[in-house]
């Protein structure tokens, strides 16, 4: 709750456009920052991630834990199947689904220069090179004996891979880089190269890493193969699971939808590696679980991308929409507000009869009020708490006619555009009544949260109105708020007594 007073003098009576201008452009620069840099901040519902964040990463281990145990555990299930071309599917969908991920993580790492999004892209390159790159030189060169140097390269460079995962994990959102460090973005392109080099040089001495023909199906695991091959499948399945609980953590606090998918993402990709270390498959013709396995995680990721792209494309039209929002208020305010204001500065001048002069003046007065309104509705964001806006709203026009305004706000209490235009209307038109007409000295806004139900009361200290006049208005303010009020859907009152002021409540 907040409680602040503000007498006239206390703020700018004239909302300048400069001042609109820069605070939107500031808004505007900031959703911008937000929405390209990969940030998942509430914006606006659409971006708001309504769901439990842990619940896919727990649903993804839970599909790993089970696939497992399932096969693990059976002594009559048949899970292997002989097909080339099938694993030659899977390594090119999941490449391709890795690729994509790294070009949309490169984009984030240019953009914001964080060293997490760089070292996952890293990351994610590798592991896309290691499902298609190997098996593609070799049919290209002798690289030695079936089973040997195209193995064990694939198998440094998917250790790499795991290990720029777990670093990425760990290294956390905060931590940026230089714009020039270019040596980190060349990072996997060294690995790469420097792998096959090595390799390369030792091929003839490289042991088998693993039998070419594994089992079709065993009622039990069968755990084959060099021991530094079981070692970095079960290294992979420990960087991944680890991983995939930062990433949950980090995606609960941050509100990143990319790392929503990869937490659950990388856990399955963990027991795809305890699959490959009970029934190795990775590296040959047969398909087993630990491949479909690999490939859900590879969806998984999928999915996060096609979100955060979504949202991309989501917060450049906002962006542009709040532009197009602060120049009709620029023009507004230039053009309208502007003639307004020199059409009351003549009819001073011009008009001689006093109650037409006066009458006009009080139509150009409105006539500004409304266009300032306008102004003010246009250059204002969305994100602004509703007691905020309220008390702005109040204060501008306290000010125009020389009031007071006191309030008493629940900044926690949030309502939707429609609700807010219409609850900032009837908060206007209270307050200039309770001065033009009830002579009122102070006006207090009260906003309130009462047995499930939220309150505005607009109370001021005027002369107040008559119960027998209230009870007939036809008039144009009372009429416009009772149907505002009507429309929340919400409940509308006046109560009032000669000479002891006026409240208006709103409850909705």
């Amino acid at each position: 709750m907040t409680g602040v007073t503000i007498a006239p003098g206390d703020a700018p009576t004239q909302f300048g456009v400069c001042a609109l201008d820069t605070r939107l452009r500031v808004r505007v620069s900031e959703h911008c920052a937000r929405m390209l840099s990969g940030g998942s901040r509430r914006l606006d519902n659409r971006c708001l991630l309504s769901r439990d964040p842990v619940g896919p990463t727990v649903a993804g281990w839970l599909l790993g834990m089970g696939t497992t145990a399932a096969v693990a555990g059976s002594h009559h299930l048949v899970f292997g199947v002989h097909s080339r071309s099938a694993h030659l599917v899977l390594d090119t969908v999941d490449a391709c689904v890795a690729l994509l991920v790294t070009f949309l993580l490169w984009g984030r790492f240019r953009r914001s220069l964080r060293l997490q999004d760089l070292l996952l892209a890293q990351g994610l390159l590798l592991l896309a090179a290691a499902s298609v790159l190997p098996g593609a030189l070799d049919a290209v060169l002798d690289l030695g004996a079936p089973g040997t140097t195209e193995v064990w390269w694939a198998i440094v460079i998917r250790v790499t891979a795991s290990t720029l995962v777990i670093a990425s994990a760990l290294v956390g959102r905060d931590r940026r880089l230089a714009r020039n460090a270019r040596l980190h973005e060349l990072a996997p392109v060294l690995v790469l190269a420097a792998a096959f080099v090595a390799l390369w040089w030792v091929r003839d001495s490289l042991p088998l890493a693993l039998p070419l023909d594994p089992p079709a199906s065993a009622s039990r695991p069968v755990v084959t193969g060099h021991p530094l091959l079981l070692a970095a499948q079960a290294a992979g399945a420990v960087a991944f699971g680890a991983a995939s609980l930062v990433f949950a953590a980090q995606a609960s606090r941050r509100r990143d939808v990319l790392l929503l998918w990869m937490a659950p993402a990388c856990g399955v990709a963990a027991f795809a590696r305890v699959n490959y270390f009970l029934f190795p498959s990775l590296y040959t013709d047969w398909v087993y679980t630990g491949d479909l396995l690999r490939s859900a995680a590879y969806a998984l990721m999928l999915v996060g991308a096609a979100r955060e792209i979504g949202e991309y494309w989501t917060g450049w039209a906002t962006a542009a929409v709040l532009e197009d929002r602060r120049r009709l208020a620029r023009e507004l305010h230039d053009g309208v507000v502007q003639e307004l204001g020199y059409i009351r500065s003549t009819t001073v001048l011009a008009v001689p009869d006093e109650d037409a002069r006066a009458d006009l003046l009080s139509a150009c007065d409105r006539a500004i009020d409304e266009a300032r309104a306008a102004v003010d509705a246009l250059g204002r964001s969305a994100e602004e708490p509703l007691g905020f806006v309220l008390h702005r709203a109040a204060r501008q026009v306290a000010e125009r006619y020389g009031g007071r305004v006191l309030v008493d706000l629940d900044d926690s209490i949030e309502v939707g555009h429609a609700q807010r235009h219409a609850l900032v209307r009837i908060t206007r038109e209270a307050v200039s009544n309770a001065i033009r007409h009830g002579t009122a000295r102070s006006v207090t806004i009260r906003l309130e949260r009462d047995a499930g139900r939220r309150r505005l009361v607009v109370r001021d200290d005027g002369r107040g109105i008559e119960p027998a006049v209230v009870a007939v208005s036809t008039g144009y303010g009372l009429t416009s708020m009772r149907e505002r009020a009507a429309a929340l859907p919400g409940a509308f009152e006046i109560t009032s007594a000669d000479g002891q002021g006026t409240a208006v409540t709103v409850v909705w």
